[in-house]
């Protein structure tokens, strides 16, 4: 996702819309940070587009998250056509599925879903939200609507509970680039190292420390 908007795409997107502040999901570059007011999560991107005066906020690069916020706040959200390919892929016809196959079962999507897989949704959380909820609901079956690793730590936590994917398979491929192995070895060896221009470190950290304060 991160991949789907560049600095200067959001400096050019932002002349088109002068006066209006820019949100960005936590998933880009250090160099779009540095060109947008503020960052927020899944878990509280309602919670920044509210915190800012503006009537009308950018927001990007989630098409899908800024819908779902849109729908939390009477503020105009204009989104950037970008999207998470695995929350994007789960589609409606998926949890139509899943609720005929588990028929007792809740369905918790994630807000980077689609906004018709939401509609179909009983909850929508983030995924801090599905590791919380999880422990305190009674329901005894759950499909999740997200990447498909959080149905193993999801059952790993709450060993009493069923945990179903929405989608076969819903397997984000960057994020199992990071292993054990690789791990270790950033520890050990501090590498590879990422190195930040200092100039665009200070701003996109400007950007990160707003979200943090709210």
């Amino acid at each position: 996702m991160a991949d789907m908007i560049t600095a200067d795409e959001i400096i050019a997107w932002k002349r088109q819309y002068p006066g209006r502040p820019a949100v960005c999901y936590v998933n880009t570059s250090a160099a779009v940070k540095a060109e947008c007011d503020i960052c927020c999560t899944s878990a509280n991107a309602v919670k920044v587009v509210e915190s800012l005066p503006e009537r009308e906020i950018l927001f990007a690069p989630d098409r899908n998250l800024a819908a779902w916020a849109a729908r939390q706040t009477a503020k105009k959200i204009i989104p950037w056509d970008g999207y998470c390919h695995v929350h994007n892929n789960i589609l409606a016809r998926d949890i139509r599925e899943k609720r005929k196959m588990y028929p007792e079962a809740e369905v918790w999507a994630h807000p980077e879903c689609r906004p018709e897989v939401i509609d179909l949704a009983d909850k929508v959380l983030s995924t801090g939200g599905m590791v919380r909820w999880a422990r305190e609901t009674d329901a005894a079956e759950i499909v999740i609507a997200t990447e498909a690793g959080m149905t193993y730590r999801l059952a790993k936590e709450n060993p009493g509970k069923r945990f179903y994917p929405a989608h076969d398979p819903a397997f984000c491929p960057n994020m199992r680039k990071i292993t054990l192995p690789k791990v270790v070895a950033a520890l050990e060896r501090m590498a590879p190292r990422v190195l930040v221009p200092e100039e665009i470190a200070d701003r996109a950290r400007g950007a990160i420390e707003r979200m943090i304060k709210l």
